[in-house]
């Protein structure tokens, strides 16, 4: 497959996360035993969004922090995945944790540990990565933190001085709530391109109704795309709905991840020249084969037969 874009490359910053996926036919007894089959998977917003987009034909880098304890598997499986990690190796916080729990119709709860992720800072940045980059993704967990905050204003400041266009994924309405919604809008308005899920885009957006919010926060950042799960996705351009994208049909096994993996597709479409409309079909067919397997990364070949 190949890995580079003859645009330029995409930047990544974000987490990388240890996931332990649990998946349980029957509602969580509570004082007792549930039975589950679980799996331990690389998983992180921001990682799995930059292998989606590795194997949808991009080059991509990803910045994140990782602990010690597993810094040499995570940056082995995302190699693997065809992506080129700079990871900063912390010695005081072990990688972040998320435990997903995932039910009889493939929706999950996450709880989580943010581990290292959350150290993730300024001190961390080196322009270099800019070179040979024609796009900037941040995964929205920078924002929770002053750390990270910090550092997305850093980048957000370098995408312009370069002239790249920045994407943003809100990635929790928990998190979003907890921070203050509009110190969030704040930190977030240099986003050239936002791609919140349907909860995300009402919580932003102030409406319940999906065509008015992805026209809202187009109208705020220029483009937004609306992820809808099984349902598709809308997309908007300066206040305007500009397509409706159905989704793709799917045998569903765990949604963990599958917004991830839209974003990793749309990205990598949008730096092979695809138009906005196109990308978000792209994007939709990379969460429809997200949900097919257990965790957050697309499947390697070495998986094949498990």
């Amino acid at each position: 497959m190949t890995r580079q874009s003859a645009a330029g490359g995409l930047l990544v910053i974000g987490d990388v996360v240890t996931d332990v996926v649990a998946l349980h036919a029957n509602a969580l007894a509570p004082g007792t035993d549930t039975a589950a089959r679980i799996a331990f998977r690389p998983g992180g917003s921001g990682a799995n969004t930059a292998a989606w987009a590795a194997r949808s034909g991009a080059d991509v880098r990803l910045l994140a922090r990782v602990g010690a304890n597993s810094a040499d598997w995570h940056r082995d499986e995302l190699l693997d995945a065809g992506v080129r990690p700079h990871l900063v190796v912390d010695e005081k916080a072990a990688t972040a944790v998320v435990i997903s729990l995932v039910d009889a119709e493939a929706e999950r709860t996450f709880v989580t540990d943010s581990g290292a992720a959350v150290r993730l800072g300024v001190e961390d940045w080196d322009a270099a990565l800019l070179d040979s980059v024609a796009r900037i993704h941040l995964s929205g967990y920078l924002y929770f933190t002053r750390p990270g905050r910090q550092l997305a204003a850093t980048v957000h400041a370098a995408g312009r001085a370069w002239g790249l266009p920045v994407s943003v994924d809100p990635a929790s309405t928990g998190f979003i709530e907890k921070l203050g919604l509009p110190a969030f809008l704040a930190e977030v308005g240099g986003a050239g391109l936002i791609l919140p899920n349907l909860a995300e885009a009402r919580l932003l957006a102030g409406t319940a109704d999906p065509v008015a919010a992805a026209e809202r926060l187009s109208a705020a950042h220029g483009e937004a795309v609306v992820k809808l799960g099984a349902a598709g996705a809308l997309a908007a351009e300066r206040g305007r709905l500009i397509a409706e994208v159905p989704g793709v049909a799917a045998s569903a096994v765990d949604s963990t991840g599958a917004g991830d993996a839209f974003t990793g597709g749309f990205l990598a479409a949008r730096l092979a020249g695809a138009d906005l409309a196109e990308a978000t079909a792209a994007g939709c067919r990379s969460g429809a084969a997200a949900v097919e397997v257990v965790g957050g990364r697309p499947p390697l070949d070495r998986d094949a037969g498990r």
